[in-house]
């Protein structure tokens, strides 16, 4: 069962980055934008090059059209980041992280059209309480105690899901003829590319990326390092976890990220408000664990089937 710690230790890591996005959100660029951290973000994808490169001295070695799709799946991740930290902006992370749950379920439907790949009804039946646990907390109970849709967090997340889900598919077409190595580090090199196009092409996010570094550089640069670099490390621990168990039991542990994203939101909310809150009354709480617990269901039932 060693596997089974290490694969877990991805989605915990990736649980963290998700409450430091939110924490820079709040703190740093509340004014500034989602751009800022956008461009924070892209550029630091640099960090991870020399890793893969190290994992595999060929990668540079890869076909015209491979690179095309790559660099495609290196933009849809730049559209999933924009539309996350736009949910973000508006909404708990505890809720906005439930709605990824439906990567999956956009993933196999994609897959059915591009791939060809047969859905089954045990497939259906688990894409359906999915869909069931995510239409939970689409609704939010206001201070009158009446049912709201959280309009602001459905319909970016709803777009994220769809752009991680087709680029998970279009990932997955290349990588079956090239190795998982160099697929990332294309993928990565796309990623900075963006981000150097963002800088010197959008001239606010560009001014506002430049202020916050002059204003809070060392506290700004601090948080994203960490950031990219958990999420790495999460990544590693994904791909270590691949070499000693099946593929589809590791992937299932990444049902857990909703789990530890609302523990470590408790935690922070009662012992570090100051860094960030999270509404943890009976009524908010209770609809976010059962949500996480349907969407769970759906998802083991999804890698069984």
């Amino acid at each position: 069962m060693t596997w089974f710690f290490i694969a877990l230790a991805g989605p915990f890591l990736y649980a963290l980055t998700n409450h430091i996005d939110k924490i820079l959100l709040e703190k740093y660029f509340k004014n500034s934008g989602i751009g800022t951290l956008v461009l924070f973000s892209s550029l630091l994808s640099a960090i991870a090059l020399p890793f893969f490169f190290f994992a595999d001295p060929t990668i540079l070695n890869v076909d015209s059209k491979s690179v095309i799709i790559l660099s495609t799946v290196g933009v849809l991740n730049v559209l999933v980041l924009l539309c996350y930290l736009k949910a973000l902006q508006n909404e708990e992370a505890s809720i906005t992280i439930i709605f990824y749950q439906l990567v999956p379920v956009f993933g196999y439907i994609l897959s059915f059209f591009i791939l060809g790949e047969v859905l089954t009804n045990l497939q259906l039946v688990a894409m359906a309480t999915i869909i069931l646990g995510t239409t939970i907390v689409s609704f939010e109970i206001d201070i009158d105690n009446k049912f709201k849709l959280r309009r602001k967090t459905i319909i970016p997340m709803l777009a994220a899901s769809f752009f991680w889900a087709l680029g998970s598919v279009l990932f997955k077409a290349v990588a079956i003829e090239e190795n998982v190595w160099r697929s990332l580090f294309w993928e990565h090199i796309m990623l900075v590319i963006v981000g150097i196009g963002i800088f010197i092409f959008m001239k606010s996010y560009r001014k506002n990326f430049i202020l916050a570094i002059k204003e809070n550089s060392k506290s700004i640069l601090s948080l994203n390092v960490l950031n990219e670099s958990l999420y790495i490390l999460g990544n590693a621990m994904f791909a270590f976890a691949y070499l000693l168990a099946p593929l589809g039991l590791v992937l299932l542990t990444e049902s857990f990220q909703p789990i530890f994203v609302l523990a470590i939101g408790i935690f922070l909310t009662i012992f570090f408000p100051k860094l960030t809150v999270e509404k943890i009354k009976a009524k908010h709480l209770w609809p976010k664990i059962i949500a996480i617990c349907i969407t769970g269901i759906g998802t083991y039932l999804l890698f069984i089937s």
